[in-house]
């Protein structure tokens, strides 16, 4: 017989204390694009962040107006928080694990802009398409 255990996993208080560091970086973040347009990037899975804390972080941040789900080399999310320049960029695997997790402070992540090559080739597309 197979005996089956719940693990519960309780967020404890700042256990690493790295969520409001995290906050005070990003706030340094969002002074330097305003000043000079300088992006900041922030892996979360390389940041020792102990259980739950990473979702106190995200939890934080909040979530702003703009959800955006691509396909490119695999599926990801890009979710603006409720602070306008700061973003949740999450990369997953086929499964739909996630394989990459980052906060880019920037007016608008990488992923989202369109590439110049892409954009040569839909103008010739739709000149091709009016002619």
């Amino acid at each position: 017989m197979m005996v089956t255990e719940t693990l519960q996993v309780e967020i404890g208080e700042d256990l690493t204390h790295n969520v409001q560091p995290l906050l005070h970086e990003i706030r340094h973040a969002l002074v330097t694009l305003l000043d000079d347009g300088g992006s900041t990037v922030i892996d979360l899975r390389s940041l020792p962040l102990a259980p739950g804390e990473e979702q106190k972080l995200l939890d934080e941040l909040g979530q702003g107006e703009v959800f955006a789900r691509l396909q490119a080399l695999g599926p990801s999310e890009i979710i603006e928080t409720r602070y306008p320049g700061v973003w949740v960029v999450m990369h997953f695997n086929n499964d739909n694990e996630v394989i990459g997790k980052f906060i880019e402070v920037c007016d608008i992540p990488d992923l989202l802009r369109s590439q110049q090559e892409d954009i040569r080739q839909g103008l010739e597309q739709l000149q091709t398409q009016l002619a």
